[in-house]
C-alpha cells in the first residue's frame, strides 16, 4: 500500500538511543508536533552485513540533516536490547557504536505490519490447528520513508535486503521537496540545490526545456 500523500501511521513504537535508555517514539508525531520533517529508515538485522554500513552512513550525514530540521530514526523489528548490544560494538567488529540517532525497537511488527514491508510469502492457515505459518524471515526490507512537517509521507522506497542505500539521494530529496515547498516551483529531472526549477505550467516547461 503506498503512503505518499498520506500521513504517516499515527503509533507509538519503542525505541533505544546510544545511552541505553528505552523509550516510545510516534514518528507521526515527532514530525508534526515539532515542525520537522522526518527520515525513517528500516533495515533488516542488527549484527549482520550491509545494515552496519548504511547507520554508519547516515550517521556521517547526521549534520546535513539536521541543518535541514530533519530527524533522522532508524528502524528494525530487533529488541531495544540488541540495538543496545550493537550500539556498544567498535564499529570494526560489525558494530555502530558512535550512531547517535534511535532506532525503533519494533519487536512486536506493528508499525512494520501497518507499512507492509515485512519479508513474509505464503501466508498458510491450517483449519485443524488454527495456526497461521509463514515462509521468510518476518524482517523489514530496506524501507525509507520521508516525511514533512505535517506528518504527510513524500517519499517511500523498499530495497531488497542485498541492496543498500544512497543516503545523498535523500537529502536531494528533501532540499527538491523543501524548494517546493518555499517557491512554489516544481524540480525537474536530475534537480539539485542550486539548480533551475520550473513553474507547474505549460509556459513553465516549454522555457526550461529551451535552456536545459
Amino acid at each position: 500500500m503506498a503512503l505518499v500523500g498520506k500521513k504517516f501511521p499515527n503509533l507509538q513504537v519503542n525505541a533505544m538511543n546510544d545511552m541505553g535508555d528505552t523509550f516510545k517514539i510516534n514518528v507521526f508525531e515527532e514530525a508534526k508536533n515539532n515542525a520537522k520533517k522526518v527520515l525513517l529508515f528500516w533495515y533488516p538485522k542488527d549484527f549482520t552485513f550491509v545494515c552496519p554500513t548504511e547507520l554508519h552512513a547516515f550517521q556521517e550525514a547526521l549534520s546535513e540533516f539536521e541543518k535541514r530540521n530533519v530527524m533522522v530514526i532508524g528502524a528494525s523489528c530487533d529488541t531495544p536490547e540488541v540495538h543496545f548490544a550493537w550500539l556498544n560494538t567498535p564499529k570494526d567488529e560489525g558494530g555502530i557504536e558512535g550512531v547517535t540517532y534511535p532506532i525503533l525497537a519494533d519487536s512486536n511488527r506493528n508499525l512494520a505490519n501497518q507499512l507492509g514491508i515485512l519479508d513474509i510469502t505464503n501466508e498458510n492457515y491450517n483449519e485443524e490447528t488454527g495456526i497461521y505459518t509463514v515462509e521468510g524471515d518476518n524482517v523489514t526490507y530496506r524501507a525509507t520513508y520521508l516525511i514533512d512537517e505535517e506528518g504527510t509521507v513524500f517519499h517511500e522506497g523498499i530495497n531488497h535486503m542485498p541492496l543498500g542505500r544512497n543516503v545523498k539521494e535523500f537529502i536531494r530529496l528533501i532540499d527538491a521537496y523543501s524548494h517546493v515547498q518555499e517557491k512554489g516551483e516544481v524540480c525537474p529531472a536530475n534537480w539539485e540545490e542550486g539548480k533551475e526549477a520550473m513553474n507547474a505550467n505549460r509556459q513553465g516547461v516549454a522555457s526550461y526545456l529551451s535552456s536545459n
